[in-house]
């Protein structure tokens, strides 16, 4: 394929902002031109539910000369329609022979939430709102326990506000974590004073409350629904490409979306991992970064295939977690630590002896070692692994 003349991304995120740096930095002169239906330039999302919220920044914008690089930016300006060679929005039409598409999520919303009022947590502009809304409020419920609830209940926590957290599953971190693992959470909501109800169905919602199924209300000042996200890919629709049934744009090994030179990058793409053993989609900040430069790359021909290690981490309830791999039904589960001992703790999932994945809980060095375990895709001695005084470094079965 010849190198295409006129690039256009779509997405103003972290994907989207990696892919026309990497461009241009790779030596692309053509033109390129990102479009954001935000109305501000990209910017990181993972400090939004933790700095921002906190209050010690009011902005997270990604460093970047645009101008400079020679990118034309436009902001406010949401994909409607993808046509062969052309991206339509409301304010125009514009022509690629080289395509990123990477539009990200969108929150998942309980039925009647647009006319509730309530608050949710994905741009800048609803960290802002939310947590001005904080200042005042006395009494905060959040919908879900999973990442984004469990992050906004922290800081709620700590600001004083009384806090009740509800989730239908019956532990949280339900949809990233079996109930198994997610359980040893369940004590830190009480550490920090905040109310955790679990099995409980949210059945109506306003902004004074949520009503739960059996007749329970909880009131409140403010109210934040967090029950997970979805691919921003409506706009795909008819338009060749080919989506998963979660609405996930399917790509190759080589983030090609499968007409010549159309690819995908960060939460929207459903790729196939040899190293995980099946097709995968991850919404995490480095696979962002990283999805975005590979596809740029590819774009100009690099062929690289991509299948990272996926890592992610969270701070809530006054714990780091940080999860580094991928597990599946199946995988065995294995702790180094007692979760309910005080101490911090790691589970690993083994295949075998094959290290799969590890959820670490104020264990750094475990993640550290873990990204090298897998990268490798190295086995362990899972008696010696289990034991929390040795560097699971050296739990590693030597090579050969």
């Amino acid at each position: 394929m010849s190198a295409p003349q006129r690039v256009v991304v779509v997405g103003g995120g972290l994907a989207g902002h990696a892919a026309v740096t990497t461009l241009r930095q790779d030596g692309y002169s053509g033109a390129i031109t990102l479009l954001t239906e935000e109305e501000h330039r990209p910017y990181d999302r993972p400090p939004l539910s933790k700095e921002v919220l906190r209050g010690d920044i009011d902005t997270t914008t990604l460093e970047a000369d645009y101008d400079a690089l020679g990118v034309e930016v436009h902001t406010a300006s949401a994909a409607e329609r993808l046509r062969p060679g052309e991206v339509v929005t409301a304010a125009g039409t514009h022509a690629y022979d080289g395509l990123v598409v990477a539009t990200g999520s969108e929150p998942l919303r309980l039925p009647g939430q647009a006319a509730a009022d309530v608050f949710e947590l994905r741009t800048l502009g609803d960290a802002l709102r939310l947590r001005t809304a904080l200042d005042g409020a006395r009494a905060v419920a959040v919908v879900g326990a999973g990442w984004i609830g469990a992050e906004v209940a922290t800081i709620a926590a700590a600001r004083g506000c009384a806090v009740t957290v509800v989730d239908a599953a019956s532990t949280p971190l339900a949809g990233a974590l079996p109930a198994e693992v997610g359980r040893h959470t369940v004590p830190w909501y009480a550490e920090h004073g905040i109310d955790l109800r679990l099995n409980s169905a949210v059945t109506g919602i306003d902004p004074g409350g949520v009503d739960l199924a059996g007749g329970d209300r909880i009131d409140a000042d403010v109210v934040v629904v967090g029950i997970g996200a979805r691919p921003r890919t409506a706009w795909l629709a008819d338009s060749g490409l080919t989506l998963a049934r979660d609405g996930a744009l399917v790509v190759d090994s080589h983030l090609a979306a499968g007409p010549a030179g159309v690819y995908g990058a960060g939460d929207i793409v459903r790729f196939p991992s040899e190293r995980s053993g099946g097709e995968l989609r991850v919404e995490h900040w480095e696979h962002a970064a990283a999805s975005g430069r590979a596809a740029a790359r590819n774009l100009l021909g690099a062929a690289e295939p991509y299948d990272p290690v996926p890592y992610f981490w969270s701070d809530q309830l006054g714990h780091r977690l940080q999860y580094v791999g991928h597990h599946a039904p199946g995988d065995r589960l294995v702790y180094r630590g007692r979760p309910d001992g005080g101490e911090p703790w790691a589970a690993m999932w083994l295949r075998g002896d094959a290290l799969r994945a590890v959820l670490a809980v104020d264990r750094p060095r475990d993640v550290l070692d873990a990204r090298r375990l897998l990268g490798r895709g190295g086995a362990v001695r899972p008696e010696v692994a289990a034991d929390p005084a040795v560097r699971l470094a050296e739990a590693a079965v030597p090579a050969g």
